[in-house]
């Protein structure tokens, strides 16, 4: 090489050292650039996971409580069942009359051809039944709860044995 061609060669590499430069700078501030977002997205994550971990929670909770409703709706079942039940029972001592209020004690014995010792004691007895206004005479029936169920019983059997005629 001639001594000519040197400067022209340090010039060129003084201006390759200067674009490269000045690349290096663009670039840097593309750097600055992507590092204020990655420190951006990191807290965007920190904020989901702390959401998700709220979320987790919240679920937890929920999942217990349903549990817990489950368990309570299995309890009103069963609840609901001997209530039922228990309405069931109650109900077995009542009888279904017909147009006989007053003398029930009295007829009943009549009726059945039973003799009870001691007499015959209701509990309660009542009208079953919305009254009839349509003028019609339509008896309703009563129902009579005694005190004695074996009484109720017996009435029930003769009933049966001498059916609706007596």
């Amino acid at each position: 090489m001639a001594d000519g061609d040197q400067p022209a060669t340090m010039e060129w590499i003084l201006q390759e050292i200067t674009a490269v430069s000045r690349r290096i700078e663009g670039m840097d501030a593309s750097i600055s650039s992507l590092t204020l977002e990655t420190k951006s997205i990191r807290t965007d994550i920190a904020s989901f996971h702390s959401r998700v971990a709220g979320l987790e929670h919240r679920v937890g909770i929920l999942e217990t409580h349903m549990s817990t409703v489950q368990d309570r709706d299995q309890d009103l079942s069963y609840l609901q069942s001997t209530v039922t039940d228990l309405e069931d029972r109650s109900r077995r001592d009542n009888i279904c009359l017909l147009r006989i209020q007053a003398f029930l004690s009295s007829v009943i014995p009549k009726l059945t051809s039973l003799s009870f010792d001691p007499l015959l004691e209701f509990q309660r007895a009542h009208r079953v039944g919305p009254k009839h206004h349509d003028g019609a005479s339509r008896p309703r029936p009563i129902i009579a709860c005694l005190i004695r169920h074996s009484q109720t019983r017996q009435i029930l059997q003769a009933a049966q044995t001498h059916g609706p005629s007596g």
